[in-house]
């Protein structure tokens, strides 16, 4: 059997430093592959697009496999390399709440989060001077009107879930709980959390404290939610 040698294309500060994360908690062997964002546009440099055709970070090769997408990404390695680790087992209830999360963190929690992202520095450069005022007003009436009350939503359900357990998949920690890192760091680092996610400000805690998580954040380099 072939070495197992993961390159994982890490672009700074982006949803692919839980996919080292992931490789830490399953102990494969790994290598990264660095990738800077432009530092006045943030996006990514166009080297990404030789790995895959969206030029976006998180991407995988495994031989001759590239995997894009958190999720995909998360699923393929614990299925093909967990040995049954991070993931419920197959006949029981935690593994309907473990697809659920999973799919959960990209599909309705990071769109209201990016948004938000977005409204935030609706009145800033490159924003022409003049329109600032204008972009500044947009931007109050679609977070007050829109984004608040729907992010509330959701992190009032996250709260409830892990007001019932500690981690996303029951009592036990899974790959979920690495895919809902990213936007609960985010909402943290964002402000959006408060004193009533108390569950959700523990698993925070108990995420950093993690070796793996630890490990992660030495291999990935500096790290920036904002």
């Amino acid at each position: 059997m072939a070495a197992i040698m993961i390159t994982l294309h890490h672009l700074n500060n982006s949803r692919s430093q839980r996919i080292i994360w992931l490789l830490e908690e399953l102990q494969l062997p790994y290598q990264i592959k660095h990738y800077q964002r432009d530092p006045r546009s943030m996006l990514a440099p166009a080297a990404l697009k030789a790995v895959h055709p969206l030029g976006k970070s998180p991407v995988i090769s495994d031989d001759d496999i590239v995997v894009a997408e958190s999720g995909a990404i998360i699923e393929y390695l614990v299925e093909k390399y967990g040995a049954g680790r991070l993931k419920p087992a197959a006949d029981s209830k935690a593994l309907l709440d473990y697809r659920y999360w999973l799919h959960y963190a990209e599909g309705s929690a990071m769109p209201p989060l990016l948004m938000n992202l977005v409204f935030s520095r609706l009145d800033q450069p490159p924003m022409p001077a003049l329109l600032r005022p204008l972009a500044r007003l947009i931007a109050r009436g679609v977070r007050s009107n829109y984004l608040n009350p729907q992010l509330q939503l959701h992190f009032d359900h996250i709260e409830q879930q892990l007001a019932q357990n500690s981690w996303f998949a029951g009592k036990d920690f899974s790959a979920a709980d690495i895919q809902m890192s990213f936007p609960l760091e985010a909402a943290s680092h964002s402000g959006i959390l408060s004193a009533r996610h108390p569950h959700i400000h523990a698993f925070l805690s108990a995420i950093h404290a993690r070796p793996a998580y630890q490990a992660a954040l030495r291999q990935g380099g500096p790290y920036d939610f904002a």
